[in-house]
């Protein structure tokens, strides 16, 4: 039965003992009585769910493209996720001609940094890809990288993004976010960084989004891990996989997330809005987030003031035609808005998990 549960788990971890024992013909108690017996070559977390034991992943990405976060999660969901109970070490590989949008690089950063804190062993190989390591020191990467963590074929000794910081308008390094050492200069040194490609016009507006999202991870983070934010701007290329001309701009942390901080105080201090979900079904975390950008006036803190940041960044993203996605947990939420409304709303769940909240602006730039 060993190398049946062993096999089933390799292909799908995270079932739980019924799941396994469908898959099996069995009865469920046969498995579940093997399970609790066992020597220790299965684990399982707190949510009753199998993974094998000592399990490496190998999560290689995709190569002559441009990856973003949603191919990034796609690429991890394929083998599971670096936070799972059995897996002991994880060895992330970029082929030759992998291009990594800014937003799947914060994913990358994030998911290896939590995975490093939780004792597993991380390796990120960039033998096959010179040019994306570069790119990745430019941007400060490695400089928010746990040291714990192996580089191939070698880390940097010294950062260009400490040598050329503030040197691009195209690009603003990863600028972390550490409330017990804060740099409350970021976001306006972003928004000119934002300016200088999307115009005056989108200086009060740049300004809002940032320093609301910059203010959001600096008093609701709660992680040993510091956050972070950054931006980019892309020229836009035609061909396979196009992007169009835009900033992107992130903000990210490995705290508890909106919903993580939202839901344990949602019924008692928000009665009407926690009857609106039925949160059995996962679809109800997404769709919660969409009310909090929608509506604000949603926290967990007592002062009135406070649950309007995601509304206010909801507004300008609806004045600017930007796109919203915000990762959590074990979804991604993403809100395109075009004309002054919210043109879309869609999300992805049973994505591999990932702790705190992971943020993205898209604002698409008009072609001169």
């Amino acid at each position: 039965m060993q190398e049946d549960i062993e096999r089933i788990l390799t292909e799908t971890p995270g079932l739980r003992g019924r799941q396994i024992a469908k898959k099996l013909g069995v009865d469920k108690k046969v498995v579940n009585s093997y399970l609790s017996k066992q020597k220790g070559e299965f684990v399982k977390d707190e949510d009753h769910c199998w993974y094998v034991a000592g399990a490496e992943l190998q999560i290689k990405l995709n190569g002559d493209t441009w990856v973003n976060g949603l191919s990034f999660d796609n690429a991890i969901k394929r083998v599971g996720s670096p936070l799972e109970p059995g897996c002991k070490s994880v060895h992330f590989i970029l082929p030759e001609g992998c291009r990594i949008l800014l937003e799947a690089a914060a994913r990358l950063l994030a998911i290896s940094n939590q995975a490093a804190l939780a004792g597993k062993d991380v390796i990120i190989d960039f033998s096959d890809c010179s040019s994306t390591l570069t790119y990745f020191d430019r941007m400060g990467f490695f400089d928010l990288l746990n040291p714990m963590i192996s580089v191939k074929p070698d880390k940097p000794r010294t950062s260009r993004a400490s040598i050329y910081h503030g040197n691009s308008e195209s690009v603003y390094e990863f600028g972390e976010i550490d409330p017990h050492d804060l740099d409350e200069n970021i976001p306006k040194r972003l928004k000119e960084s934002f300016v200088h490609y999307a115009g005056v016009e989108y200086s009060q507006p740049a300004f809002t989004v940032l320093s609301e999202l910059f203010g959001n991870v600096r008093d609701h983070s709660d992680s040993p891990i510091p956050g972070y934010i950054a931006l980019q701007r892309y020229k836009g290329h035609d061909g396979r996989n196009p992007v169009a001309p835009h900033i992107q701009t992130i903000v990210s942390d490995s705290g508890r997330g909106i919903t993580g901080t939202l839901m344990p105080i949602l019924e008692k201090k928000y009665p009407d809005i926690y009857r609106k979900f039925d949160f059995s079904d996962p679809s109800s975390k997404p769709l919660l987030i969409k009310e909090v950008i929608e509506k604000g006036q949603i926290s967990r803190v007592e002062d009135d003031g406070h649950g309007l940041g995601l509304k206010r960044s909801g507004d300008v993203a609806a004045s600017y035609n930007a796109t919203i996605s915000v990762r959590e947990d074990t979804f991604e939420l993403k809100l395109s808005y075009k004309v002054g409304r919210l043109a879309s709303t869609s999300y992805e769940l049973d994505l591999p998990k990932m702790l705190g909240c992971h943020i993205c602006f898209d604002f698409i730039l008009a072609t001169r």
